[in-house]
């Protein structure tokens, strides 16, 4: 078995000093091995031939798979490649550095997808989205766009992790209680996917810092669980016509919509133009929630927020999907814009 490797390793060394092209090395090892495989299933068990190669066909055909499993991964990583750089029209390209064979095999998946493709992956590795809150909604929301291959993630919240929130909010660990939830989430979404920027921001969002904050992006999503910041985030979305994917929860309950009246849906003020009386709508630490909850919902409105980028399917706009986990039913209802909104009526 040696002096045959030794053989194959000759014949290629000999090519390569003829400067014989990579191709027809490769086909003269073809040929080597398929006269191979020839002599063990003709010659006789006992034959010298056989017994100076190996005795059986066994190690030869094991090894014959593998190398064309090396070939076929290749082959395959090549038109998803191909595919990546494929130019359609309506999508804005990436202005990255093409996909390496690492990018392409963590995002092949989504190459595969028709709706998605190489040039939806292009778009997402371009994409820059901001979420607010990097909590119950913002964690499962960053951590799948992360995963799916979001160029720039921003993620902006106020807050420390703390052990309670650690029943919902996965994207923190119990080694990170104390650490503000920004860098918290960095941590977690560098080690998940090093090929995204993030941005963190470690401050409330106000509508003094809005503006200027999300010229810097395409796409917000608002995870957060307070009707002065979503008015914040709101207000600001309208302002720079910016899609605006809303997320809440409260206690079994969740709902998620995108809220675009550039394109004609209402914004979150018209379905919600006041915030409710005191008590009406109370906190998780005061109500409680469902730990997957977050989860559910979150990842709801990183499907909405991919659906967006990639122009895939039939986006939330003028819609709302309302999920009930304690009785296992979801809804879908149909939302408008209110004529008389001071926010969006001139949008």
């Amino acid at each position: 078995m040696i002096a045959v490797l030794v053989m194959a390793a000759a014949i290629w060394l000999l090519g390569a000093a003829f400067k014989t092209p990579k191709r027809a090395r490769f086909n003269l090892l073809g040929l080597f091995y398929a006269g191979l495989i020839a002599l063990h299933l003709i010659l006789p068990a006992a034959h010298p031939l056989r017994l100076a190669t190996g005795e059986t066909v066994a190690p030869w055909a094991l090894l014959g798979g593998a190398i064309a499993i090396v070939i076929a991964y290749r082959a395959a990583l090549e038109r998803l490649r191909q595919r990546s750089a494929a130019p359609e029209a309506n999508v804005e390209p990436s202005t990255k550095s093409a996909m390496g064979e690492v990018e392409l095999a963590r995002y092949a998946r989504h190459i595969m997808l028709r709706e998605i493709g190489g040039t939806g992956q292009n778009a997402l590795r371009a994409a820059r989205i901001l979420v607010v809150g990097a909590g119950g909604l913002g964690a499962p929301a960053l951590q799948y766009l992360a995963a799916a291959g979001v160029g720039t993630l921003g993620v902006i919240d106020a807050d420390a992790v703390e052990g309670s929130n650690l029943q919902r909010q996965v994207i923190h660990t119990d080694a990170r209680i104390g650490m503000p939830k920004v860098f918290s989430a960095q941590e977690a979404i560098v080690a998940l996917n090093p090929f995204v920027t993030v941005r963190p921001y470690h401050r409330k969002l106000t509508p003094e810092i809005a503006a200027d904050l999300l010229t810097e992006y395409d796409l917000v999503l608002d995870g957060t669980d307070n009707f002065e910041t979503r008015y914040a985030v709101n207000s600001a979305c309208v302002a720079a016509g910016i899609p605006l994917i809303s997320g809440a929860l409260s206690q079994w309950e969740g709902q998620v919509s995108v809220f675009d009246p550039a394109n004609g849906s209402p914004c979150y003020q018209c379905i919600f133009p006041e915030a409710p009386a005191e008590g009406l709508a109370p906190s998780c630490a005061e109500a409680g929630v469902l730990g997957p909850l977050p989860g559910v919902v979150g990842a709801m409105m990183a499907v909405e927020a991919i659906k967006l980028i990639t122009k895939a399917g039939t986006s939330l706009r003028g819609e709302m999907i309302l999920y009930d986990a304690l009785y296992g039913e979801t809804r879908k209802i149909a939302i408008s814009r209110r004529v008389d909104c001071l926010v969006c009526q001139g949008a």
